[in-house]
């Protein structure tokens, strides 16, 4: 990852260079010299020599910047300790020629005029490559990134992961949660001197030194976070991404924001800006820490940093601190002053047995409460129900506070995704007088409550009896209108009765029932002598009748081999029922993620099931009546017929374009984690490139057997490219004596293609199924997907198995 410094920046020595390399990589034997510029593919970046403002004596870096903007500005210097002067050897000097190259070893170098060494990439070499032979090349991508690369395509070193002071989309931001380390961004010390200066970023804290000087909310497992800014009409997302020890964090843009970054600035605050095309200058959205108010232990102990009374310029000039229940001003002298660092103390000791704990907002959990009162040490805990969130991550989460409460904060309800209830210990004595004030303001109004409720009771009866002929009137009419659907849209299918519906299912008994899920659950039954699966959903689905209606008209039209086939429907008050063609081997998931099951699936039928998977999609994307992005697209949303043919079923989240609409954004991100391409579950941007890389993740799961889309996912990027040519490694272990290596290392790179971050670079349909039905063609390389798992236990130890069976 990489950094980017913020001062505004001038060649002295060296101008804006008027002749660019138009290519984007160095290679063997070509070095990068003063004065030379690489610019990347896209022409968003651009690799060289730069001189800050103002530096005395004139100092040259090596740097990228964004390109195509008259504000130069660096996103990243390799030397930025050690740089090089523009001028040696006293009165009669001569201007240095500093140089960037590709080494025989595999290495960056940066050298100055005298052939000295000043910075280097320092990998190991790989193997000795002859100059003018293609081996290794450096390549400046146009997110950003430098990234060496050995003849095999092997990354070897990238700036991404060795920020400065910047954070731009595209980079992930890691932590180590073993070792405690991981990835900072580091200031600049000022405008003219990229050196490290005083002020570093990173996900443990944001610091002064060593001294804490902001921190953000605790995280505590949810995988996204939205900030909206008004000033451009834009979003700012950011996503994290948990596993094998490690967190990573990376943030994209909405539509329309053409450059941003997060900076560390100078001055000690975490700055996000945005390119403003009309003014030529950089907006800054928003900065950390806002206000005197939320600086790190502003408030003191048990103080808190109150950001919910006034708002706006007011709230930032006037910092309103406050202690917390139970608590009061250590010196109340002080705090009228406006020194607040001294913080609060207890109104009440505490002697921990009688101790309980006061409700701060929202809810608490007994575990996590009797956890941290079996310990006196525990001043405070928080607990957050992470499965119950709509952006969320996979448990629950059990928050301890020990010693003293320090930059505690209270925000709005909805000023920040992820906020927890605090639940704090207080003495006994101390929250039985909060209930004793409260008692009196509870009594006064009983009487007053007895009248209201007995005047209610009257309302109600009379209205329960004009409301039974209301609702009555209702269902009739939403099925005397669900009917009309037929006529209406020029479609023709039966509409079933309830009455029916019910005496086929025993009145829909569990001994029918062959499925469920979060949409309701689903019964075999028999029509016309003919088995069919009946979709109920739940009564209380957010799905109206109008989008209900809009879903039977859409699956209705769509006819095609590899789709699920509609037969009926029914709607009689609140039921609302779908019917289908039954499915007797039911869905993909309960075949390749069963041990018992899976070797009734070998290599021939899963390549034909990825083939006719893929035949779908393209109906869906093309070449059907109606432009369908399907949106769900699962292992459990692909039906075996009797000949194990695949069927996609579930169009309850699809949506349709116009013939020229691309995408689309919505506010409500619906679908299945692990399986939703990264615009989608970040910015709720889809489109076809979307169904594409659910594809993606959806064949690499055919061909390994693993669950890639899951929480806990075993299958790395770095495994599913080293091991080209070694197909036995990756393919289900259950089809190793039916697979055709050459057909499933195809769809393993055809995999990859699909699930690349940036969905322009991810194929269209057409070309998946003529990549999978042309395997003479040569495939590009895919690029390593932005949130793609890491953890790869699994795959190793088949590897060694494959290997062992080979041996026996």
């Amino acid at each position: 990852m990489s950094a980017c410094p913020t001062a505004v920046v001038l060649f002295l020595f060296l101008s804006l260079p008027s002749s660019c390399s138009s290519d984007d990589r160095l290679v063997v034997g070509k070095p990068l010299s003063a004065g030379g510029v690489i610019v990347s593919d896209g022409g968003s970046f651009s690799l060289g020599f730069f001189s800050p403002a103002n530096s005395t004596p004139a100092k040259l870096y090596l740097g990228i910047w964004y390109n195509g903007i008259p504000e130069l500005t660096v996103v990243w210097v390799a030397n930025r300790e050690t740089p090089l002067t523009t001028a040696t050897g006293g009165s009669g000097s001569s201007v240095s020629a500093p140089a960037l190259a590709v080494t025989n070893t595999s290495n960056l170098v940066l050298s100055d005029a005298d052939g000295r060494v000043v910075w280097a990439t320092n990998v190991a070499a790989v193997a000795d490559t002859p100059a003018g032979t293609g081996g290794t090349v450096a390549t400046l991508t146009n997110e950003g990134c430098l990234v060496l690369r050995s003849p095999d395509g092997t990354t070897l070193w990238q700036s991404f992961d060795h920020p400065t002071d910047s954070f731009i989309p595209g980079m992930k931001f890691r932590f180590r949660m073993t070792s405690g380390g991981g990835d900072r961004l580091v200031s600049w010390k000022s405008p003219s001197d990229p050196s490290p200066g005083s002020f570093t970023y990173g996900l443990d804290q944001v610091g002064n030194g060593s001294r804490p000087l902001w921190r953000s909310t605790v995280w505590t497992g949810y995988r996204s976070s939205i900030h909206y800014m008004a000033n451009i009409s834009a979003h700012v997302y950011l996503g994290v991404n948990a596993g094998d020890g490690e967190i990573y964090m990376g943030f994209s843009v909405s539509d329309g924001v053409s450059r941003a970054r997060y900076v560390m600035s100078y001055t000690g605050k975490l700055r996000v800006q945005s390119w403003n095309n009309a003014s030529l200058r950089w907006d800054e959205l928003i900065a950390w820490p806002p206000n005197e108010c939320s600086r790190y232990g502003y408030c003191g102990p048990f103080g808190y940093c109150d950001n919910t009374d006034g708002g706006g310029a007011a709230a930032a000039a006037v910092p309103a601190c406050k202690c917390l229940d139970g608590f009061e001003p250590t010196s109340s002298e002080d705090w009228s002053r406006g020194n607040f660092s001294r913080g609060c103390r207890r109104r009440q000791a505490l002697t921990c047995a009688p101790d309980g704990f006061v409700h701060v907002r929202n809810r608490s959990h007994d575990e996590c409460a009797a956890e941290c009162s079996g310990n006196c040490s525990c001043v405070a805990y928080a607990y957050a129900n992470l499965n119950t969130s709509t952006i969320n991550g996979d448990s629950t989460r059990c928050l301890l506070w020990v010693g003293e409460l320090i930059d505690a904060e209270k925000i709005g309800v909805d000023d920040e995704a992820g906020d927890e209830t605090l639940h704090l210990r207080l003495s006994g004595l101390d929250t039985g007088r909060k209930k004793d004030r409260r008692t009196v303001k509870i009594i006064l109004p009983i009487s007053a409550s007895v009248l209201l409720t007995c005047i209610f009771f009257l309302i109600c009866v009379f209205k329960t009896k004009a409301g039974k002929g209301n609702k009555q009137r209702r269902r009739k009419h939403k099925t005397l209108a669900f009917k009309e659907v037929n006529a209406a849209e020029g479609l023709e299918f039966p509409v079933v009765s309830l009455k029916d519906v019910i005496a086929m299912t025993n009145n829909f008994h569990n001994s029918f029932m062959i499925g469920q899920g979060g949409f309701g659950k689903v019964y075999k039954a028999k029509l016309d002598g003919q088995e069919i699966a009946i979709k109920r959903l739940h009564r209380d689905s957010e799905q109206g009748i109008v989008e209900f209606r809009n879903e039977i008209i859409l699956i209705a039209r769509l006819q095609h081999r590899n789709l699920v086939r509609f037969l009926s429907c029914c709607i009689e008050g609140d039921e609302k029922l779908l019917i289908f063609e039954y499915m007797p081997n039911n869905s993909l998931d309960a075949h390749i993620f069963s041990s018992t099951r899976k070797t009734m699936l070998d290599w021939p039928t899963r390549f034909n099931i990825i083939k006719g998977v893929a035949r779908g999609l393209l109906y869906l994307h093309q070449d059907s009546r109606l432009k369908v992005i399907h949106r769900d697209l699962k292992a459990s949303n692909v039906l075996l017929d009797e000949e194990m043919r695949p069927k996609i079923a579930d169009f309850g989240m699809a949506r349709t374009f116009g013939d020229n609409q691309q995408n689309e954004n919505t506010k409500r991100v619906v679908g299945t984690y692990g399986y939703m391409a990264p615009e989608y579950a970040l910015r709720g941007k889809f489109s076809v490139k979307s169904d594409v890389y659910s594809f993606g993740i959806l064949t690499l799961e055919v061909v390994s057997g693993l669950k890639i889309s899951s929480s806990d996912p075993i299958l790395d990027f770095e495994n599913l490219t080293v091991y080209e040519g070694k197909a036995n490694d990756l393919v289900d272990s259950s089809i190793i004596n039916s697979c055709t290596p050459d057909e499933a290392l195809l769809c393993i790179h055809i995999g990859l293609l699909c699930v690349q971050d940036n969905p322009n670079d991810r194929p269209l349909m057409s070309s998946v199924l003529f990549m999978l039905e042309n395997q003479s063609i040569i495939l590009p390389f895919p690029n390593e997907p932005a949130y793609f798992p890491h953890t790869n236990t699994q795959v190793e130890q088949r590897r060694g198995n494959t290997q062992n069976s080979k041996n026996s």
